[in-house]
C-alpha cells in the first residue's frame, strides 16, 4: 500500500478520506495499492496538479531543463508503425515512416519487433 503524494490530498473532503471514531474524525491522505496519476503516485488529477504546482519547477531543474529547442531532422525522423490490417491473413502489415519527407517503406514483422532496427542516421 502506498499513499497519494498530492501535498493537499488530506484537505479534500470526501467520504473515503474520513478516518477515526465518532467525535475524533480526521481527513487523511488516500492510501491504495495503485494509483493512476502522476506515474502511479497520485489518486486523481487534482492531487497530480497540486504536486506539479508545488514541485514541478524543482523537478524540471533537477532532471534537466532544456535551453534550446529539440529538433527532429530528416535523418532521424523515421518511426515504425502499424500500416494496415490484412484481413485475408489476419495480421498487421508494418512500415517505417518519415513524416517530414512524407515517405513510407514497408518492413517485415521481424524488423518491426527488432528494437534496434531503424533508418535513423543520427
Amino acid at each position: 500500500m502506498k499513499y497519494c503524494q498530492g501535498p493537499s490530498c488530506h484537505t479534500y473532503e470526501t467520504k473515503d478520506r474520513i478516518r477515526g471514531t465518532k467525535g475524533n474524525k480526521t481527513y487523511q491522505t488516500r492510501r491504495r495499492t495503485s494509483f493512476h496519476y502522476l506515474g502511479g503516485n497520485a489518486c486523481n488529477m487534482q492531487c497530480q496538479s497540486d504536486w506539479f504546482q508545488k514541485f514541478g519547477e524543482q523537478a524540471v531543474n533537477h532532471f534537466g531543463r532544456i535551453h534550446e529547442p529539440k529538433k527532429l531532422a530528416l535523418e532521424n525522423a523515421w518511426t515504425k508503425r502499424h500500416d494496415q490490417y490484412d484481413y485475408a491473413n489476419r495480421r498487421w502489415t508494418y512500415c517505417i515512416e518519415n513524416k517530414l519527407l512524407g515517405e513510407r517503406r514497408p518492413i517485415t514483422t521481424e524488423q518491426f519487433e527488432d528494437e534496434s532496427f531503424t533508418l535513423n542516421t543520427r
